[in-house]
């Protein structure tokens, strides 16, 4: 099947078939990464080299109002070496559309981008309306990255993998160059560990500080898993410690996320120049933490999990913006 022809069997809009008609991406033209000397990873068997943080466009990111500011952000980030985006097609608060404002940049720069972005849907055809009309807001015809958004539990993994469900779009848009890797997110260990296991991926995108510690472990369980089958790990959720335990600094909790065995890079939320800068700081001279130092802050993380209160480490949590 030709590319136009299977984005016909996207059911495309003929506004989005002519957005996505031939860009320079797929005519050859190679991505033009620039870490600016920020430290970067290889994203397992991506080979793909990425910035140790990535420029999470979610709740805190859709929280700018101004469209103006949302570029300055990330006009700032390509700007700095942060060129690894992370977006999904739900990250959505008021009339701020995430992929909407990195389509305002991409359009232009679309080259420097690791752009990475999911989908909620479980069906075949659910998931090729969303990659649709992911690709028209991003102002784009190819992806990186094209994510499962949010997996619940093994018997969720079990359902992405079926007949009719969406691994089979996400592995169609890859064949077809729509994409050029597929992975998953989420924060259910279990689920994870699972989909890891089962399928052929690329990358996970895993919560560090998750709900169903009884169903799995992240650390050591559903990283590892990922990581035999050479799938490149990313983690989000690295630094919310800090909103319940007073002394945590959210610096450290970024040092320990990058100093755990596998881990790629994370995705901080980004909603100011100011947090860019910050995380530049704290990754230009990086260094792996010793076993004490990660003890001591696994230690001062025990009141963080006893308290169940935060909503985004409660069963039925979507992750999205309701937090």
């Amino acid at each position: 099947m030709k590319r136009r022809e299977f984005l016909k069997s996207c059911a495309a809009s003929p506004v989005a078939l002519k957005a996505l008609s031939g860009r320079g991406l797929f005519r050859g033209e190679k991505p033009a990464y620039d870490a600016k000397g920020l430290p970067t990873r290889v994203l397992g068997k991506t080979g793909v080299s990425v910035p140790l943080l990535g420029l999470g466009a979610g709740s805190r990111f859709c929280a700018v109002e101004d469209a103006d500011k949302s570029v300055e952000i990330l006009t700032h980030a390509l700007d700095h070496g942060f060129y690894y985006w992370d977006t999904a097609h739900d990250y959505t608060k008021g009339k701020v559309i995430s992929e909407e404002r990195l389509g305002l940049v991409l359009r232009d720069r679309r080259k420097e981008v690791f752009l990475s972005t999911k989908t909620h849907a479980r069906t075949y055809d659910g998931a090729m309306r969303d990659l649709d009309e992911s690709l028209k807001r991003l102002r784009t015809d190819r992806l990186d990255i094209w994510n499962v958004h949010e997996v619940l539990s093994s018997k969720d993994a079990k359902k992405i993998g079926a007949a009719g469900g969406i691994l089979e779009a996400l592995h169609k848009a890859k064949d077809e160059k729509v994409t050029r890797f597929i992975g998953f997110s989420g924060h259910s260990a279990e689920g994870m560990t699972a989909l890891a296991e089962r399928y052929d991926l690329d990358m996970m995108l895993i919560a560090l500080n998750h709900y169903q510690e009884s169903k799995g472990d992240m650390e050591r369980g559903a990283i590892p898993a990922a990581a035999a089958k050479g799938l490149g790990v990313n983690v989000i959720k690295v630094i919310r410690p800090r909103e319940k335990v007073a002394g945590l600094d959210p610096a450290d909790l970024i040092r320990y996320a990058l100093s755990l065995p596998h881990v790629c890079a994370a995705v901080i939320g980004t909603d100011s120049v100011e947090v860019l800068i910050k995380n530049a700081e704290t990754i230009k001279n990086f260094r792996v933490l010793d076993d004490e130092e990660m003890k001591k802050i696994r230690a001062s993380l025990g009141p963080f999990f006893e308290d169940r209160a935060l909503p985004w480490m409660c069963p039925g949590y979507r992750d999205g913006l309701n937090v």
